[in-house]
Protein backbone atom coordinates (compact mmCIF):
# COMPACT_ATOMS: atom_id res chain seq x y z
CA UNK A 1 0.00 0.00 0.00
CA UNK A 2 2.88 2.36 0.70
CA UNK A 3 4.40 1.92 -2.75
CA UNK A 4 1.27 1.42 -4.86
CA UNK A 5 -1.08 3.91 -3.17
CA UNK A 6 0.58 6.25 -0.70
CA UNK A 7 3.43 7.15 -3.06
CA UNK A 8 1.01 7.89 -5.92
CA UNK A 9 -1.22 9.97 -3.65
CA UNK A 10 1.65 11.98 -2.16
CA UNK A 11 3.30 12.62 -5.52
CA UNK A 12 -0.06 13.70 -6.96
CA UNK A 13 -0.64 16.16 -4.12
CA UNK A 14 2.85 17.61 -4.51
CA UNK A 15 2.43 18.03 -8.28
CA UNK A 16 -1.09 19.49 -8.34
CA UNK A 17 -0.06 23.18 -8.14
CA UNK A 18 2.36 22.74 -11.05
CA UNK A 19 -0.15 20.68 -13.04
CA UNK A 20 -2.79 23.38 -12.62
CA UNK A 21 -0.35 26.11 -13.64
CA UNK A 22 0.76 24.20 -16.74
CA UNK A 23 -2.54 22.44 -17.50
CA UNK A 24 -0.63 19.18 -17.32
CA UNK A 25 -2.00 15.70 -16.87
CA UNK A 26 -1.45 12.53 -14.90
CA UNK A 27 -1.30 8.95 -16.15
CA UNK A 28 -1.23 6.49 -13.25
CA UNK A 29 -0.04 2.93 -13.72
CA UNK A 30 -2.56 0.54 -12.25
CA UNK A 31 -3.32 -3.05 -13.27
CA UNK A 32 -6.07 -5.32 -14.45
CA UNK A 33 -5.96 -6.40 -10.80
CA UNK A 34 -7.47 -3.02 -9.94
CA UNK A 35 -10.67 -3.83 -11.80
CA UNK A 36 -10.78 -7.65 -11.57
CA UNK A 37 -10.29 -9.98 -8.62
CA UNK A 38 -7.53 -12.59 -8.48
CA UNK A 39 -6.86 -15.17 -5.77
CA UNK A 40 -3.52 -15.07 -4.00
CA UNK A 41 -2.78 -11.36 -4.51
CA UNK A 42 -5.32 -9.70 -2.23
CA UNK A 43 -3.16 -6.77 -1.10
CA UNK A 44 -2.02 -6.08 -4.66
CA UNK A 45 -5.60 -6.08 -5.97
CA UNK A 46 -6.67 -3.77 -3.15
CA UNK A 47 -3.82 -1.37 -3.79
CA UNK A 48 -4.46 -1.17 -7.53
CA UNK A 49 -8.21 -0.68 -6.94
CA UNK A 50 -7.24 2.22 -4.69
CA UNK A 51 -5.10 3.67 -7.50
CA UNK A 52 -8.09 3.41 -9.85
CA UNK A 53 -10.34 5.19 -7.36
CA UNK A 54 -7.65 7.82 -6.77
CA UNK A 55 -7.50 8.31 -10.53
CA UNK A 56 -11.28 8.72 -10.86
CA UNK A 57 -11.65 11.08 -7.91
CA UNK A 58 -8.63 13.18 -8.84
CA UNK A 59 -9.93 13.44 -12.42
CA UNK A 60 -13.17 14.92 -11.09
CA UNK A 61 -11.38 17.22 -8.66
CA UNK A 62 -9.01 18.63 -11.27
CA UNK A 63 -11.18 18.67 -14.41
CA UNK A 64 -12.43 22.22 -13.80
CA UNK A 65 -8.80 23.32 -13.58
CA UNK A 66 -7.96 21.83 -16.98
CA UNK A 67 -5.96 18.90 -15.61
CA UNK A 68 -6.71 15.42 -16.95
CA UNK A 69 -6.12 12.26 -14.91
CA UNK A 70 -6.20 8.74 -16.36
CA UNK A 71 -4.71 5.33 -15.70
CA UNK A 72 -3.42 2.39 -17.67
CA UNK A 73 -4.40 -1.06 -16.45
CA UNK A 74 -2.06 -3.65 -17.97
CA UNK A 75 -2.63 -7.37 -17.95
CA UNK A 76 0.42 -9.60 -17.79
CA UNK A 77 3.41 -7.85 -19.35
CA UNK A 78 6.81 -9.49 -19.72
CA UNK A 79 9.21 -7.85 -17.26
CA UNK A 80 11.84 -9.01 -14.81
CA UNK A 81 9.49 -8.56 -11.82
CA UNK A 82 8.74 -12.23 -11.20
CA UNK A 83 12.33 -13.36 -11.68
CA UNK A 84 13.58 -10.66 -9.33
CA UNK A 85 11.05 -11.89 -6.79
CA UNK A 86 12.69 -15.32 -6.92
CA UNK A 87 10.77 -17.22 -9.61
CA UNK A 88 12.99 -19.69 -11.45
CA UNK A 89 13.44 -19.43 -15.21
CA UNK A 90 11.47 -22.65 -15.75
CA UNK A 91 8.61 -21.53 -13.50
CA UNK A 92 8.56 -18.14 -15.21
CA UNK A 93 8.38 -19.74 -18.66
CA UNK A 94 5.48 -21.93 -17.49
CA UNK A 95 3.78 -18.89 -15.96
CA UNK A 96 4.04 -16.98 -19.26
CA UNK A 97 2.52 -19.91 -21.15
CA UNK A 98 -0.43 -20.02 -18.69
CA UNK A 99 -0.88 -16.25 -19.00
CA UNK A 100 -1.09 -16.53 -22.78
CA UNK A 101 -4.19 -18.72 -22.43
CA UNK A 102 -5.85 -16.18 -20.10
CA UNK A 103 -5.58 -13.31 -22.60
CA UNK A 104 -8.05 -13.59 -25.52
CA UNK A 105 -5.41 -12.31 -27.95
CA UNK A 106 -3.40 -15.42 -27.02
CA UNK A 107 -0.23 -13.69 -25.93
CA UNK A 108 1.24 -11.61 -23.13
CA UNK A 109 2.01 -7.91 -23.34
CA UNK A 110 5.19 -6.05 -24.12
CA UNK A 111 6.33 -3.05 -22.04
CA UNK A 112 6.40 -0.93 -25.20
CA UNK A 113 2.65 -1.46 -25.63
CA UNK A 114 2.01 -0.03 -22.17
CA UNK A 115 4.42 2.84 -22.82
CA UNK A 116 2.62 3.75 -26.05
CA UNK A 117 -0.73 3.87 -24.24
CA UNK A 118 0.78 6.18 -21.61
CA UNK A 119 2.18 8.42 -24.35
CA UNK A 120 -1.26 8.55 -25.97
CA UNK A 121 -3.09 9.44 -22.74
CA UNK A 122 -0.48 12.09 -21.91
CA UNK A 123 -0.69 13.64 -25.39
CA UNK A 124 -2.95 16.35 -26.74
CA UNK A 125 -4.58 13.65 -28.89
CA UNK A 126 -6.32 12.53 -25.69
CA UNK A 127 -7.35 16.06 -24.71
CA UNK A 128 -11.01 15.09 -24.09
CA UNK A 129 -10.22 11.98 -22.03
CA UNK A 130 -10.16 12.12 -18.25
CA UNK A 131 -11.08 9.61 -15.56
CA UNK A 132 -10.41 6.74 -17.93
CA UNK A 133 -8.93 3.36 -16.97
CA UNK A 134 -7.40 1.99 -20.17
CA UNK A 135 -6.98 -1.77 -20.10
CA UNK A 136 -3.93 -2.96 -22.00
CA UNK A 137 -4.48 -6.62 -21.42
CA UNK A 138 -5.20 -8.45 -24.65
CA UNK A 139 -8.89 -8.47 -23.75
CA UNK A 140 -8.50 -10.23 -20.43
CA UNK A 141 -10.69 -7.71 -18.57
CA UNK A 142 -13.60 -8.70 -20.81
CA UNK A 143 -13.41 -12.41 -19.94
CA UNK A 144 -15.25 -14.43 -17.33
CA UNK A 145 -13.43 -16.45 -14.68
CA UNK A 146 -12.45 -19.89 -15.87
Amino acid sequence: MNVNVRAVYQLTMLCVPHLIATRGNIVNVSSIAGTRSFAGILAYCMSKAAVDQLTSCTALELASKGVRVNSVNPGFVVTELHKRAGMSDADYDNFIERCKTAHPLGRVGDPEEVAQAIVFLASSTASFITGEHLHIDGGRHATCFR
